[in-house]
């Protein structure tokens, strides 16, 4: 059964007692990083314990099942910024003023990233609804933004410093995340909770079947990468590693969504040098994904900034070892020495002796790769995300 709302056609749900409404860039089937990934996730497993509506950046889309979406477009004419880098901060701004014209009649408001923080701040004086914000990654930490943004990399940060100090509760997706958090911002350290980022552990396990790397062109014994062309995902790191590896070893970087055109040809330039880099400049399906995981010598992580690191969980999942910076929520996937090894930021002689002894031991490796699955079996299902997620907007409901 659907009702009309002005000219689109949504489902009637039913009732279930406390809702949200969630507000994202990123949503199905537009998910380019973990932030996004979160979301689909989270959302999907809180509509099965109360009502979600969801309100995101795009073109209209086939309506979630147990859930409404709405879809929201920026103003055109915010691509005509004198600077086009500027374009990056206003067409947010504008896609979360439009975010908030729709009556909001949700018990909670839960924003995700700095691109929607402003419509919850603005939610939060219209409507009078309690704010949450979850914090994947925290602007002043992302200096290397500037060659993204421009001058604009400051309203990005005015935007984020505005949606978090009004926040009535923040979630932050590690320990490690928290103390950044009360770092950077006024915020009173009760209302911050640490809940960590989860996994659909039915959907990510290891596949024996091997198309996807045949299809590729990948060798038999690989490392496998998988982020943004970005300098926080530590992809130079990775490349400089490169000649102190084998050379029957292919490095093969599933690397879409550059952050700007420099950084993209930086990276196909240096890919470029050697003859055992596989460079894929796409976003590879999730299926096929699932598949290089699993197939994989090792999974590497060398971010020189992660908040928390969604893609170790994918990798653990399906039973790879994994190296990995020792910084940020990444200390609290990876145990050191147990699921994989974690190596300083920014040291591509580390990296390439902890990615070497994996490559070497196998059966170390394989243990490693067992004991990932397992912790990530304990500790990280959508379900328990939900219910603490859940459970803290119950909190401000009480407490309004």
């Amino acid at each position: 059964m659907t009702v009309e709302s002005g000219e689109k056609t949504v489902p009637n749900l039913e009732h279930k007692g406390l809702g949200v409404t969630i507000m994202t860039r990123e949503f199905p089937p537009d998910v380019y990083g973990g932030a996004g990934v979160h979301v689909d996730y989270l959302s999907r497993s809180l509509s099965k314990l109360m009502k979600v509506e969801v309100r995101c950046f795009g073109k209209e889309r086939p309506q979630p099942e147990g859930m409404e979406a709405k879809s929201y477009e920026p103003w055109d004419l915010m691509e005509k910024a004198d600077d086009r880098r500027f374009a990056k901060a206003l067409l947010p701004l504008s896609v979360n003023l439009a975010m908030v014209k729709d009556r909001i009649t949700s018990d909670v408001v839960h924003c995700h990233t700095w691109y929607t923080f402003m419509a919850g701040f603005y939610a939060k004086q219209l409507y009078g609804v309690p704010l949450v914000t979850t914090i994947h990654s925290l602007e002043p930490l992302r200096p290397w933004k500037e060659e993204q943004l421009g001058a604009a990399y400051r309203l990005s940060c005015w935007m984020e410093k505005t949606g978090v100090e009004a926040s009535d509760r923040v979630i932050a997706v590690s320990k490690e995340m928290k103390r950044d958090i009360l770092k950077c911002y006024d915020v009173d350290e009760e209302k911050v909770r640490v809940i960590h980022n989860g996994i659909d552990l039915d959907e990510y396990k290891r596949k024996e079947s091997d198309i996807t790397r045949e299809e590729y062109g990948i060798w038999e014994k690989y490392i496998l990468f998988v982020g943004r062309m970005s300098r926080q995902k530590g992809i130079f790191h990775l490349l400089g590693a490169v000649p102190d590896l084998p050379e029957d070893v292919q490095v093969v970087l599933c690397a879409g969504a550059p952050d700007t055109p420099e950084v993209e040809a930086e990276v196909v330039g240096e890919a470029a040098k050697w003859p055992n880099v596989r460079l894929i400049r796409e976003m590879v399906p999730k299926e096929k994904l699932i598949e290089l995981y699993s197939h994989a010598q090792v999974f590497c992580c060398p971010s020189v900034y992660e908040p928390f690191g969604i893609i170790n969980l994918e990798a653990m999942a399906c039973e790879t070892p994994v190296v990995a910076s020792r910084v940020g929520g990444i200390i609290e996937v990876v145990v050191h020495g147990e699921t994989g090894f974690l190596v300083e930021p920014g040291r591509p002689g580390e990296l390439a002796l902890a990615l070497n002894k994996l490559l070497r031991d196998r059966e170390l490796a394989r243990r490693m790769g067992k004991a990932g699955r397992k912790r990530v079996e304990l500790f990280f299902s959508w379900d328990s995300v939900a219910k603490q997620t859940r459970d803290l907007y119950r909190e401000m409901v009480v407490t309004k």
